[in-house]
């Protein structure tokens, strides 16, 4: 962090955060298309139109959150981040790294999985990323918002603000 650290993140990365959030919320919640295009594809070895536009759908979906996270990359490269709130454990900093690191991770991997699986044929990867990233996402989502919680309730940072109004 730089002595010109921000003290709120940009409009532009509060809207890029909850636009991926509602994007990867939509597609963990509601990945019945592409279960069903699946599970068509291994009984029959076709899907029909409608188990293909859902399956288009959270492909798209996917395909869009990787756009946003790249963006959102860029905007964190450029416009910088706030830094930690004093009032946050030495440990919890480093953990909040972690969590910052493994949800860019998974934010990449899973949209780039679930293409190789979708497009490319490459089941494995298929049931990667439906079973393990897809899990290791909702422990990391949990924990990112008990991480929020904790510091308006316990803490009471500014945190949820810097996210939320700048």
């Amino acid at each position: 962090m730089s002595a010109s650290s921000p003290v709120s993140f940009s409009r532009s990365q509060r809207v890029v955060h909850w636009l991926t959030a509602a994007l990867v919320f939509f597609n963990l919640l509601l990945p019945d298309g592409m279960n069903e295009w699946n599970r068509a594809m291994r009984r029959t070895g076709s899907a029909n139109p409608e188990q293909i536009a859902s399956a288009n759908l959270h492909a798209y979906v996917g395909i869009a959150i990787l756009v946003l996270v790249v963006l959102r990359l860029v905007l964190r490269l450029a416009q910088g981040v706030p830094p930690a709130p004093p009032q946050e454990p030495v440990i919890f900093k480093h953990l909040s790294k972690i969590a910052v690191s493994t949800f860019y991770f998974l934010l990449v991997a899973m949209p780039l999985s679930g293409a190789a699986a979708y497009y490319l044929g490459y089941e494995g990867l298929g049931g990667i990323h439906a079973d393990f990233l897809k899990i290791i996402l909702w422990i990391v989502l949990a924990g990112h918002v008990i991480a929020a919680l904790a510091h308006q309730f316990y803490w009471k940072t500014n945190v949820l603000r810097r996210m939320t109004a700048g």
